[in-house]
């Protein structure tokens, strides 16, 4: 008899829909076709097991199971469920006309238990997309399921809550979430507020702007000066996720299995700090069966980077072409992934090794040529993504110990919101642009433009300041945003001159 069923390949951060065939024939032996993994391969033992643990029997003749499309690898245990049900169906021991209108994912255990798996939410999205009544799967991945409407998410903890449900014996009811109700009650509550940090108002300042127009940003200063405490709170003050940004953010963490059991639709800005040993692969994502990276699971959210230098140059360099294209492409022989990584790129850095080189009151140990060494580090060409570049100056005792409170973050957040809709009605007709960070260089020249005073404040600042050609258009997108947290229509003087003082990096001699 010939059974069919369907699971989901999960490929990038999409789903596609997997039929599984199966048929039990005379003859012996267990097969499975199609392309699996070594996982898949090996569901028959955790089958037979969970299916005599629950009193049934394992077909003693010949079964082939085949998994079609043959052309899409796929991987995982998440396809015991799906198996083991058609092979019930098929050798008639479970009497139902119910399997074809259900998508069904998960892995047994041996006793027949369901455990969780990843990539839900995508699985949801094309079953609902494909028509499919309704999706089965384990209880503790239904919450994240349950954010797509309009598709029975039906929670089951045990292989025979599964046949007994099919069978009519067992009346399950379709999980409900109000996920709109869920995202507007809990999103944007950080535990991190501008309010703890005292002092370092030129370092606030310089994050709002960067929040205002989506900017990367990188801090130089010396150990302690508040490098790491500022860049936890930068999501603070960026605007609240959109439900469209947050299920994008919550479908790649679903893919990456980051999300956790009863975990529901992502409310708050992804912060992502990756230690400096971190590999390529893990940084931008990759491996024989690609996941997404760091920067991918930054997306809508901040990476931050602490000690740049630290990290390996081959890791930094393959971020350039995500920073640009706000997306990472992985080739392999047979499939080539994309992963979305539109995300904002913090990074700190100590300005030499010692750590104390242009420290107010510290002397800075080491030799000459020392520091330019360990500047240069970091290449020029991911510098040239950066937009500001702000030095860090310890705080006084006096700053620690003052007693009026700090500007919140809810306060620096409503002027971010206020100038990214400005931003918004200046794009609206171009989809792939949000901000102005993103604008391409030919629309830089549309609408950054300065007046006659500005071309020579800025003319006389490249060549005194030794700034470098690449800093022209930086300078300018930084203005803008300026202007636009100002409430001003054009770029005037006093927003360039802001603007110039965040490449100090550009200086030539700023290392000695």
């Amino acid at each position: 008899m010939l059974t069919k069923t369907y699971g989901s390949a999960v490929q990038g951060v999409n789903a596609y829909t997997i039929t599984i065939e199966v048929v039990v024939t005379q003859g012996t032996s267990f097969y499975v076709v199609g392309l699996p993994d070594n996982a898949i391969k090996e569901s028959q033992q955790r089958i037979e097991a969970a299916l005599k643990f629950r009193g049934y029997k394992m077909p003693r003749t010949k079964v082939v199971v085949n998994m079609a499309p043959a052309d899409i690898r796929k991987e995982g245990s998440a396809y015991d469920l799906p198996i083991a049900l058609g092979i019930l169906h098929a050798s008639q021991q479970l009497n139902t006309e119910e399997l074809s209108r259900y998508v069904i994912m998960g892995e047994l255990a041996l006793d027949g238990a369901l455990r969780p798996i990843r990539g839900v939410l995508p699985i949801a999205i094309q079953a609902r997309k494909e028509g499919f009544k309704g999706f089965l799967l384990p209880r503790e991945n239904a919450q994240e399921a349950a954010i797509v409407n309009n598709l029975d998410i039906i929670p089951v903890d045990t292989m025979q809550q599964a046949i007994d449900f099919f069978e009519g014996r067992l009346a399950l009811e379709p999980l409900k979430v109000d996920t709109r109700d869920i995202f507007e009650h809990t999103a944007n509550q950080y535990a991190a507020d501008f309010a703890d940090v005292q002092g370092q108002e030129n370092i606030k300042r310089a994050l709002e702007i960067a929040a205002a127009g989506s900017h990367n940003v990188i801090m130089i200063g010396p150990p302690g000066a508040g490098k790491t405490m500022l860049a936890k709170r930068l999501p603070s003050i960026l605007p609240p996720l959109t439900m469209l940004e947050a299920l994008e953010t919550t479908k790649i963490h679903s893919v990456a299995g980051r999300l956790g059991s009863n975990a529901s639709l992502l409310n708050m800005r992804p912060f992502r700090a990756p230690h400096h040993t971190i590999s390529d692969v893990a940084l931008v994502g990759g491996g024989s069966n690609p996941q997404p990276g760091e920067i991918s699971l930054a997306h809508n959210g901040v990476l931050f980077l602490d000690e740049l230098p630290e990290f390996k140059r081959t890791a930094l360099e393959v971020m350039r072409q995500p920073l640009e294209e706000r997306r990472v492409s992985i080739a392999r022989a047979k499939v080539s992934i994309e992963f979305p990584a539109n995300f904002m790129l913090i990074a700190s850095m100590n300005p030499c090794p010692c750590g104390y080189y242009n420290h107010p009151d510290k002397e800075c140990v080491c030799g000459p040529g020392v520091v330019q060494k360990y500047l240069n580090k970091v290449s020029g060409p991911l510098l040239d993504r950066i937009d500001l570049h702000v030095e860090v100056t310890p705080v006084t005792f006096d700053q620690m110990t003052e007693t009026r409170k700090s500007e919140t973050s809810h306060d620096i957040q409503e002027r971010v919101r206020l100038a990214r809709e400005v931003q918004a009605i200046r794009f609206k007709d171009f989809p792939d642009i949000h901000s102005n960070a993103m604008m391409p260089a030919q629309m830089v020249k549309d609408i950054c433009q300065i007046n006659a005073p500005g071309r020579v404040l800025l003319k006389t600042a490249m060549e005194r300041l030794g700034l470098s050609a690449r800093a022209y258009d930086r300078i300018l997108k930084v203005a803008r945003t300026i202007a636009d947290l100002g409430g001003a229509d054009e770029i005037r003087i006093e927003h360039l001159a802001e603007a110039i003082q965040y490449r100090s990096l550009d200086r030539e001699g700023w290392a000695g």
